[in-house]
């Protein structure tokens, strides 16, 4: 993704926003909420292009961004019903990371005893492929006299064999849905049954931080 990243580091948007949101441009490596990340979304013409947005909208309600949306709920909530039919984009990551309870291919414990298993980082990502492509939300939100660009990430029920390690799951998109996932006059809820669920994982490098959510560029 190194072609991506040098060139949302040279926008010029991409460096207003990191001066209105006191966010520095360290848009690789791992990614949190309210970090500035690549994403693709349609310019002017309606073709697929990267910009710069910051990760998760702001509610007056929630005093931490809202990093992720429900794909069951967002046709209908206010929040997110303008952004499902009109504003959709793409997170290019090369994995995400998810927190659950390690997997042993011959596991005799109770669930109980599951349950109560100290939970352990996976990186996860599209089997096949060095880069996952994450269904997202944007919109515009007043930051000073700038209307800034933010997302949110889609999330589903988990699917294949991520429900060993977690129930919930970003909606993945494969190569050839993009372009018709971020067409305003696209359908999204046709793309969707399209999302992918045949990913890989292993167990993650631990970090300092521990977030709820985060991704890798």
């Amino acid at each position: 993704m190194a072609e991506i990243l040098i060139k949302i580091r040279k926008m010029p948007l991409a460096q207003e926003m990191s001066i209105k949101l006191g966010k520095g441009l360290l848009i690789s490596g791992d990614l949190y909420p309210t970090d500035i990340a690549p994403v693709l979304a349609p310019n002017k013409y309606g073709n697929m292009a990267v910009f710069p947005m910051a990760w998760g909208f702001t509610h007056n309600a929630s005093p931490k961004p809202l990093a992720n949306c429900r794909v069951e709920t967002a046709d209908s909530r206010p929040m997110w019903r303008d952004s499902w039919y009109r504003r959709r984009c793409v997170i290019p990551a090369s994995w995400y990371y998810e927190w659950g309870y390690p997997i042993y291919e011959e596991d005799s414990r109770s669930m109980i005893e599951h349950r109560n298993t100290n939970k352990v980082k996976f990186a996860i990502q599209t089997e096949g492929s060095d880069r996952t492509y994450i269904a997202g939300l944007y919109s515009y939100e007043d930051h000073g006299d700038m209307k800034v660009p933010m997302f949110s990430i889609l999330t589903r029920e988990a699917a294949g064999i991520i429900k060993d390690i977690h129930d919930r799951m970003p909606v993945i998109l494969g190569k050839d849905s993009l372009r018709d996932w971020i067409r305003p006059d696209g359908d999204p809820s046709c793309i969707i049954e399209k999302a992918l669920s045949n990913m890989v994982f292993e167990t993650a490098v631990e970090y300092h931080r521990f977030p709820n959510d985060f991704i890798t560029v």
